[in-house]
């Protein structure tokens, strides 16, 4: 092993923000003091009681993916396990994510295999606020 992930860095046009948005959909503690890196109104931290640390950096500019277009592509996204999509969604969209792909086939004439495979999609696609895609995966317990 060379190396041992730290965080995960996210760069984004509000480094608080973002960190409220993943502590609601997450829990844990914004900005708690780690001798890792120190914080400014450029870099906020989120430690997850799960021990994963996400970090966010400020962007000048920063240009959102928007998925799923390839000239502005995600680049990485991130899964989340949940037990319930709909109620998840629910709390997701509150705390201010936009619903990118909730697995409904939109529009006419999609053939009925293809409506009833994507009713029973496992997963949903949404953009935090400063517009990073993330899935929310349904958890089954074995």
């Amino acid at each position: 092993m060379i190396a041992e992930l730290q965080c995960v860095v996210l760069d984004c046009p509000d480094p608080v923000r973002l960190a409220e948005f993943y502590r609601s959909v997450l829990g844990g503690r914004v900005n708690e003091p780690d001798r890792r890196w120190s914080l400014d109104e450029n870099w906020a931290t989120l430690h997850t009681d799960a021990g994963l640390v996400l970090a966010f950096q400020r962007v000048a500019d920063h240009r959102p993916p928007q998925w799923p277009d390839p000239a502005r592509p995600q680049q990485f996204h991130l899964d989340f396990g949940v037990p319930d999509l709909d109620a998840a969604q629910t709390e997701v969209v509150a705390a201010g994510a936009t619903v990118l792909d909730d697995g409904s086939t939109s529009g006419t004439g999609a053939a009925d295999a293809e409506r009833a495979e994507r009713a029973e999609r496992p997963w949903r696609i949404y953009a935090d606020p400063a517009g990073h895609p993330f899935c929310l995966v349904l958890h089954r317990v074995a």
